[in-house]
């Protein structure tokens, strides 16, 4: 089932450009101190002041969205080959999704969700779906929320840091991804056994919680993914092993796979290889324990992607600016030019005079936002995830959208802000 969902973004000489009124450049929003979410991290982070000229431009009253691509829960699916607006009531400071689901948080604390509900994922306390208006999430009273998981959302959940430190699931708890010890169907958000969290993110099977200084999982566990040594899953909070009293800067996750980036710049991996989505040099060999990737330099950003066993790729920046990939390579989302798996990082570049500052990857799609706002898309676009109008699949970056501080990505959907 094909829907409409929201008004297409008005098309400008290079890509897509948002409606009137939102900003005149991500560089000029960045020159006024906002925040944007470093996908990847989990969290909103304060960005250090850019050389820009002009004045950022937010409308306060409602913030208009982009999404494309393709949300879905079994059996049904939404669909838009090109970015599309929805708007929110009110300034936007982070943006997350999931496989039937995006998500933007407020700069007042508040949620809004819009995509599927079918399983709860709106968390507005009902069933019903909503692709063309973002309905609010509905917390308790008193909790106000501080930051989303960009990198990404379980399947068919939403979850959120409160500024309190506790973290809220909502949707469908498959395999336990919740790590309340049920499978079960929550419509609104409930609360999770973490305290002090500083970092949460999930993909199709599983989730991963850093609480006090501890990294825990939950979920599904055939392939290593919660990284406690054994192959069992746990639909209540297990330990991942190695990472205890480490500063864990960032968590991501994709299907079957598990990453965490510390603030040394030192980067883990564990979870399914089939295509050499571990970056240790080998193919096929799954690890049910954190792996430390060799790289020549501390890792900034990362982003991972995988929505199922053929598929699934890791992209970081390290210190110095220059970019690594690693995994699945068929459809060309590691930005070489390429379709051959790689189970070590390679280099990657840019468009010539393009700098990247952030990254972000859906089931085998890469993206990344320029230092001037663009996005660029590159890989699989069998879904309209590229977001060029059609369903191509593009080896080198397509030029998609301007005017960006914001993405994330899950599985074959995008959304920017």
């Amino acid at each position: 089932m094909a829907l409409v969902r929201g008004e297409p973004l008005r098309s400008v000489t290079r890509g897509w450009s948002r409606a009137a009124g939102v900003r005149v450049s991500a560089a000029a929003v960045l020159a006024a101190g906002a925040l944007v979410s470093l996908a990847g991290t989990g969290m909103a982070q304060s960005v250090s002041t850019l050389p820009a000229s002009g004045v950022a431009i937010r409308n306060e009253t409602s913030t208009p969205l982009a999404y494309w691509g393709t949300v879905f829960i079994t059996g049904d699916k939404s669909e838009a080959t090109s970015p599309t607006v929805i708007d929110v009531p009110g300034s936007v400071v982070q943006v997350a999704s999931s496989n039937s689901t995006e998500y933007a948080l407020l700069s007042n604390g508040e949620v809004y969700a819009w995509g599927f509900g079918t399983n709860g994922e709106l968390g507005d306390g009902g069933t019903a779906s909503s692709f063309t208006t973002a309905v609010q999430v509905h917390f308790p009273p008193g909790v106000t929320i501080a930051a989303l998981p960009t990198d990404v959302m379980p399947y068919d959940v939403g979850l959120a840091i409160d500024t309190t430190g506790h973290v809220w699931g909502w949707g469908r708890a498959t395999y336990g991804v919740l790590c309340l010890g049920t499978t079960a169907q929550y419509t609104t958000p409930v609360e999770l056994p973490f305290t002090d969290v500083t970092a949460v993110a999930g993909a199709g099977d599983h989730a991963l919680y850093d609480s006090n200084g501890i990294v825990y999982a939950c979920g599904w566990n055939t392939d290593g993914e919660l990284g406690d040594g054994n192959t069992r899953s746990s639909s209540k909070p297990v330990e991942v092993t190695g990472l205890a009293g480490q500063n864990v800067q960032a968590l991501v996750a994709s299907f079957a796979d598990s990453g965490a980036l510390l603030a040394s710049g030192t980067y883990f991996d564990w979870g399914y290889d089939g295509q050499g989505q571990l970056g240790d040099g080998k193919t096929g060999v799954n690890a049910d324990t954190p792996v430390e990737v060799n790289l020549p330099l501390p890792v900034t950003r990362v982003a991972q992607g995988g929505s199922y066993f053929g598929n699934g790729q890791t992209m970081v920046q390290l210190s110095d600016g220059s970019l690594r990939s690693w995994g699945s390579d068929q459809s060309g989302q590691l930005g070489n030019d390429k379709r051959v798996n790689q189970p070590s990082p390679i280099e990657f570049s840019p468009p010539p005079g393009v700098s990247y500052m952030l990254l972000a990857s859906g089931g085998s799609t890469s993206y990344a936002v320029s230092t001037t706002g663009d996005v660029y898309a590159w890989g699989f676009g069998g879904a309209g995830q590229i977001g060029n109008g059609s369903t191509a699949t593009e080896l080198n970056p397509v030029l998609v959208e301007s005017g960006v501080s914001l993405i994330s990505s899950t599985a074959e959907d995008v959304v920017t802000q």
